[in-house]
């Protein structure tokens, strides 16, 4: 990752600091830049172009052979689960269900909470996801929310607290004191690294009562997140309910909007809403078919998303892959039940690199100051270069490159903020060891409240029996090892 000799800076607060000779892609007007130079001047970005002046003193970082895009924005990521990374790899999201929401998700203490955030943004940081919606769905106290916010900012990253309660009414939590409480005290309209929104589902009860908290939010002057079109889960009811009683506006973000009916999803676009996809997700759990191909229909504006890490990291590189996959997949099995073939492919690499950054931005509500490499826009962002990596040369579409080409191994430089927290693919000031001390401890008290057991059960769901298909063409049998030859009529 780093070249020969190559020393990590002296990166000094308010130091400028100019990427020199990349390949920018900037995700606005000015599109790709080949041998450009970026300045950042305190936590802005202020110069994009050829050989740059910059102040004395500047730092200068060597970018060339590398692509400088903007930061990646996750706009929907349960964080407090990384603590039990992997458990659920061979879920689907019956499964998933009935751990957290039925059994066992109710033994997580404010500590465990903390510790699957702390694991869960470094990881961001580290892989140039420089903005994370934390989906954290598991604050069943004020407790919890606070052991969420204390992990969020003991790590240099960008952050939404989008609050969230599985186990309560969101009618209930959402228009409490104690949560209007936190929220004034916890969050400033001055901090941009860390915000709030409120995160809850609407199920299609009679009567609508998630009605409260879309208000509540209005009241709290925060953004809603809400999964929507989860197959037999959120429906077209959900939507129906939330256009009646006029609570569909551009603040809200819908996830995943897999099974919408064409009406659900034309009133998610005339109400100026958002859609983050959460494609390896929705393609292993079962929430419906990623939902790119349905959403460039109707204009939805569009974020990407990884989910949950019980399941998959959050490596973005594999978002952006997975997404334009799914899509170009399903546009081939449409056109083929018409007899036809596909001759271009609709959704291109730029596509999703702009669903990745920009997209993101617009679904918190932040697109005037994130999102792209545009002066005066915050300096959130991510040198992809690796010398030594044969993936890496030539770079000759970048953004393709980006979508196909790269990994977070080829990560070199991370910056939010303005501030450099991984230079030369190394963190700077933030070591792992505290981090998995934390997560190790609770692990081992959730496996050891759960009970050996039911934790081997969980991580390890039965498999029904599946019925064998007569097959015609069969002249021969095993037993035993012995072969039997046997007629055919």
């Amino acid at each position: 990752m780093a070249a020969p000799g190559e020393a990590t800076p002296a990166f000094e607060a308010g130091r400028p600091i100019v990427f020199r000779s990349a390949t920018v892609v900037t995700v606005d007007a000015a599109g790709v830049l080949e041998n450009s130079d970026v300045l950042v001047i305190d936590d802005r970005i202020a110069a994009v172009g050829p050989q740059l002046e910059v102040p004395q003193g500047a730092i200068e970082i060597d970018a060339s052979g590398g692509i400088l895009m903007p930061g990646m924005i996750d706009t929907h990521r349960h964080m407090w689960q990384s603590m039990m990374r992997g458990y659920g790899g061979d879920w689907a999201l019956s499964q998933y269900f009935n751990f957290y929401y039925l059994n066992h998700g109710s033994v997580f203490r404010p500590e465990d909470i903390r510790a699957g955030n702390r694991l869960s943004a470094l990881e961001s940081v580290d892989t140039g996801v420089t903005t994370t919606v934390d989906w954290s769905h598991g604050l069943r106290t004020i407790e919890h929310a606070e052991a969420a916010v204390d992990a969020l900012r003991s790590i240099p990253g960008r952050f939404v607290l989008a609050y969230g309660d599985y186990l309560g009414a969101p009618w209930e939590w959402s228009t409490s004191a104690d949560l209007r409480s936190f929220a004034e005290h916890t969050f400033s309209s001055a901090d941009s690294l860390l915000t709030l929104e409120l995160a809850f589902d609407v199920t299609g009860q009679p009567g609508f009562p998630e009605e409260a908290a879309f208000h509540a939010a209005r009241d709290l002057g925060v953004r809603v997140s809400t999964h929507a079109g989860v197959w037999g889960a959120t429906t077209d009811v959900a939507i129906d309910q939330m256009y009646d009683a006029g609570v569909m506006t551009d603040e809200v973000d819908y996830v995943h909007c897999a099974t919408l009916a064409p009406s659900s999803y034309q009133k998610i676009a005339a109400t100026g809403g958002s859609a983050s996809v959460a494609t390896e997700s929705e393609q292993n759990a079962g929430q419906g078919y990623p939902s790119t191909w349905q959403l460039r229909k109707f204009g939805i504006p569009t974020s990407l998303s990884m989910d949950t890490s019980v399941w998959w990291g959050a490596d973005f590189f594999s978002a952006m892959r997975a997404t334009l996959s799914s899509d170009r997949s399903r546009e081939h099995l449409e056109a083929q039940a018409r007899d036809q073939t596909v001759v271009a492919n609709a959704l291109r690499a730029e596509d999703v690199v702009r669903y990745a950054t920009l997209g993101g931005a617009r679904a918190i509500g932040m697109e005037d100051s994130l999102g792209s490499i545009t002066v005066g826009k915050k300096a959130d962002l991510v040198l992809v270069k690796n010398d030594e990596s044969p993936a890496m040369t030539p770079v000759l579409n970048p953004y393709a490159h980006l979508v196909f080409q790269a990994g977070t191994a080829d990560i070199h430089t991370v910056v939010i903020d303005g501030r450099v927290v991984k230079f030369a693919g190394t963190r700077i000031g933030l070591p792992l060891a505290p981090v998995r001390d934390e997560v190790a401890a609770s692990v081992e008290y959730v496996r050891r409240s759960i009970g050996d057991a039911a934790w081997f059960e969980g991580m390890h769901p039965e498999l029904p029996a599946d019925e064998e298909i007569p097959n015609p063409y069969l002249y021969s049998e095993w037993d035993g090892g012995d072969q039997k030859v046997k007629a055919q009529a």
